[in-house]
Formats: structure tokens, C-alpha cells, sequence
């Protein structure tokens, strides 16, 4: 089969190449990839994986080989998978515990874009509990995390209050559900009831500032890549957290739910360039330089 293999000496570390195709074990699919998503975690990681390595978190198609053990889906099925590895392929092995059936009304480019950018979005966003009519900060909601996270919070009730970089990158997120749309910090009140923190570095420990008692700051990212310094005694003081973050596995319940909403036009992948896997280069290349609102999805050829 063809993949994206691990190339240090290509741009963005990767070239189309040939390799095995993958086997899989009893609980496993086999799934003809259709559409890959991009993210900024895989796209790093690429730096410390062997030459030839197939990478990939996110990826959506067509199971051609159900599972010998009798679990999930048919062949024939369209569905979106999550896995630690092996999404840049034409063909992918995935447990039925990380994989959710896509409705014919989907496009599989859309769904792909759910896996990890949803799903962490879904999960964080469950660890401040109760939002309905409380206010709650996003932090880089111009990234696929972001505008994930300001449309299901918004769908949960919550006063979602937008942090862009800029104002160019806060365009389209009111209409996507935030009730406030600000650049940095500029203009937030404290009381916060949580926070969806993609950013770190000096603005994490402003967010912390702005809790209200009994609040927390989920840390998701941190993509200024700058470190987090507190001030003496700013964590000291009546209870307010900050709650390290990873989303974890598992994923096929939570996918289910983000399909639905999908299928339904209650979701809006936020899709800001979609190509050809072959230009992977120069996706992950605007990927980084924040040229692109929302995620990056590739079609596999």
C-alpha cells in the first residue's frame, strides 16, 4: 500500500512511499482510508520516529475486512477511527473500540476531522461539569480544538467567551456559538466557572487569575510554546485548579456522539483547508504558521 512514511530528509519529515499492509488482530478492522485530518501533536512527533514509520491519529473510510472476533461494524461500513499511529495509509488496522459508523450523509472528509480535535473538545469541556449559563474561556478558539469547543459549549448552554490572537482569527466564531469573541485576555471579567486553556504560557496563568472560587483551567495545549510563571502567591489562596489534561482512548461512544451531531447540522467540522495527502508539506507547513482556521483535512488518492 501507499503511506506517508517517516522521511527526515523530506519536507515536513515526510514522502508517499510503499510499505506493508497492516494486519489485523481479532478485535480490528481493516479500513480503506478515504480522508486524514491533521494535528499539531502528530505533525511534532514525526522529529522522533524512525525513518519509514506510518503516523497518524485521525482518519476516515470504508471498513473492507470486518473483525474475525464478530465485533463491530461490517464490511462495506463508512466509518471515522482514532489510533496512536498508522492514519497516513491506504489502509488502516483499528480496534472497534476506537471507530464510529458514519452515516451515508456525512462526508468522510468531515468526519475525519472529529477523532482527536472533538473528542478532546467533547472530554474537556465534561470535566467543568454543570455550564449551562455559566461563563466559560477558550483559548485559542480559532484552532481545531477551539472551534470544536466554543460550539459544544455554546450547545451545552454555556456563556462561551472566544480568545483569539487576533481579530482576523476570531471571524466566524460568533456564528459558530461564542458569546464573546476577544483578542488575548482584553476585556474579560473574573468569575469564570472553567477554562479550555489550548495556549499556556503567560496567558494560562492570567486565566488561572480570572477563576471564579471552585473553578478550573483544563490544559489542553500549548501552542505559544512559552513557559507558565506564576506569580508568588497566585496560587495560593481559595480553591481554584488547573487540571492537567490528555483525552485519552476509547473513543467510540464519544464519536458516536459527534457523528450525530454531524449528520444532524448541529457540528460544523470548521474544515479551513482540505487537498490532497499529497501535499502534505505545505499543509503542515500553514498548519504551524496558523494560516489555517480550524482543521486540515487531506484526501487519500
Amino acid at each position: 500500500m501507499l503511506a506517508l512514511l517517516v522521511d527526515h530528509d523530506a519536507p515536513a519529515g515526510l514522502r508517499l512511499g510503499e510499505t506493508a499492509d497492516p494486519v489485523p488482530a481479532s478485535g480490528e478492522v481493516l479500513v480503506e482510508v478515504r480522508a486524514i485530518s491533521l494535528n499539531h501533536g502528530e505533525l511534532r512527533g514525526v522529529a522522533n520516529q524512525q525513518a519509514g514509520h506510518v503516523s497518524g491519529w485521525d482518519a476516515a473510510g470504508v471498513v473492507r475486512t470486518a473483525a474475525a472476533d464478530g465485533s463491530g461494524p461490517p464490511a462495506g461500513s463508512r466509518v471515522v477511527t482514532f489510533g496512536p499511529s498508522g492514519a497516513w495509509a491506504q489502509l488502516r488496522a483499528v480496534p472497534v473500540a476506537e471507530l464510529a459508523v458514519v452515516p451515508d450523509e456525512v462526508d468522510l472528509g468531515a468526519a475525519s476531522a472529529l477523532p482527536v480535535a472533538g473528542v478532546t473538545a467533547l472530554r474537556a469541556l465534561r470535566r467543568l461539569g454543570f455550564v449551562t449559563g455559566q461563563r466559560v474561556l477558550v483559548t485559542g478558539a480559532s484552532g481545531g480544538v477551539g472551534r470544536f469547543a466554543v460550539q459544544l459549549g455554546a450547545a451545552a448552554g454555556a456563556h462561551v467567551i472566544a480568545s483569539v490572537g487576533s481579530a482576523a482569527r476570531g471571524e466566524g466564531l460568533a456564528e459558530l456559538g461564542a458569546a464573546e469573541v476577544v483578542v488575548g485576555l482584553e476585556g474579560v471579567e473574573p468569575g469564570l466557572h472553567g477554562v479550555l486553556d489550548n495556549v499556556g504560557g503567560p496567558q494560562l496563568a492570567h486565566a488561572f487569575a480570572l477563576l471564579a472560587v471552585g473553578g478550573s483551567v483544563q490544559s489542553i495545549g500549548a501552542t505559544s510554546g512559552e513557559p507558565t510563571v506564576f506569580e508568588p502567591y497566585a496560587t495560593v489562596g481559595e480553591l481554584r485548579s488547573v487540571q492537567s489534561f490528555m483525552m485519552g482512548g476509547q473513543l467510540a461512544g464519544d464519536l458516536a456522539v459527534l457523528v450525530g451531531m454531524l449528520a444532524e447540522g448541529r457540528l460544523d467540522p470548521q474544515i479551513g483547508r482540505r487537498g490532497d495527502w499529497k501535499d502534505v508539506a505545505s499543509a503542515a507547513e500553514a498548519l504551524f504558521a496558523r494560516r489555517i482556521a480550524g482543521k486540515a483535512v487531506l484526501d487519500v488518492s
